[in-house]
């Protein structure tokens, strides 16, 4: 007996669409809108850079936060449904069993990637991102201790949302209020970064939003040179990353490696900068007063031929000829001239 037909499948039916990178949990493995975090900027090492910021992370997290408690994501059935019989009741419980056993545990700090070189996503959990960022900089501030290598900048990002002028200004009318509505009021600046983004203008979003800020509170002024609070805005790709962090000139725009540098380091480079600037004037002076002696020799070696050739030629006037030797100027212009 022949075998009944069967329709093959289209090829496309088994093809699936795009999907968001996930871990084993179902946790984003990219930055997306609606996180929290931590922005870092590296130095061409994108693998030390993560290794040193979970140090420096975990180290200032357990002073602020305590010992991490891991928990486990809840992907677990319910067990309000009653089992049919004993198999589909096992059936579950193993299930249950290898869920458990391969789902991952949401760590306090989680490395996604940022879509940008260089630029290292820190995921944060349970914590203030500029709570913790403020902490790190204010301890290197004060101790001058150096503890990164690769590490360059370290940014508190407290909300995402997606890089659009009109999801900007809706979502920032809310984010901004902790800081600037009324009573509440401050001196600010924006500052602004975006990375493989070409849609957006810095100048029509540093306009919006700082229009947003006066509308919360009139008495809210721009400040550029020593501000109260700095607005953090920087865009990678199409997800928009913002914050609103103190002290960010006394604490070098939150960079790492001049944080913790001394007024004598600042001192020395400054004098160093002087050192060459007044090397390279010398060094001019110089080239120009040899470019002047040796003008000086060749006027002298000038002066001498002149000299002596109008000498042979009132001594020996038969024997100096106007085709053998052409008029010379008259030695009289360089009498000031020493030989």
């Amino acid at each position: 007996m022949a075998a009944p037909d069967r329709k093959r499948r289209h090829k496309a039916q088994y093809v699936q669409g795009p999907a968001v990178k996930r871990g084993r949990a179902g946790a984003p493995r990219q930055l997306e809108p609606g996180m929290q975090g931590i922005l870092i900027t590296c130095n061409m090492n994108e693998r030390k850079c993560v290794g040193e910021a979970y140090s420096l992370l975990g180290e200032y997290g357990e002073q602020l936060y305590g010992p991490e408690k891991f928990s486990d994501q809840d992907d677990k059935l319910s067990g309000s449904e009653e089992e049919e019989d004993d198999v589909e009741a096992a059936l579950k419980k193993e299930i249950n069993q290898i869920r458990t056993s391969t789902e991952q545990k949401l760590r306090r700090f989680q490395s996604v990637e940022s879509g940008a070189n260089n630029v290292v996503f820190i995921r944060t959990l349970g914590i203030e991102p500029e709570k913790l960022v403020h902490h790190i900089l204010k301890d290197m501030h004060t101790t001058k201790k150096k503890k990164t290598r690769v590490i360059l900048r370290m940014l508190p990002i407290s909300g995402t949302c997606k890089a659009f002028l009109e999801d900007m200004k809706k979502y920032t009318e809310t984010f901004f209020e902790p800081w600037f509505k009324a009573p509440n009021k401050g001196t600010f600046q924006i500052v602004y970064k975006a990375r493989n983004n070409s849609h957006m203008s810095r100048e029509e979003v540093i306009k919006e939003l700082a229009g947003i800020v006066g509308s919360l509170n009139p008495e809210n002024k721009v400040d550029l040179n020593n501000p109260e609070y700095t607005i953090v805005v920087e865009i990678i790709k199409n997800v928009c990353c913002l914050s609103v962090v103190k002290d960010y000139v006394l604490f070098r725009k939150y960079n790492l490696q001049e944080v913790v540098k001394t007024n004598k380091d600042e001192g020395q480079q400054n004098l160093s900068s002087v050192t060459e600037e007044e090397s390279s004037k010398e060094i001019k002076s110089a080239e120009d007063s040899n470019e002047l002696k040796s003008g000086d020799r060749s006027q002298g070696i000038l002066l001498a031929q002149t000299v002596a050739w109008h000498v042979q030629r009132h001594k020996y006037p038969e024997a100096m000829g106007q085709k053998r030797f052409p008029e010379l100027p008259s030695p009289s212009r360089y009498l000031t001239y020493s030989i």
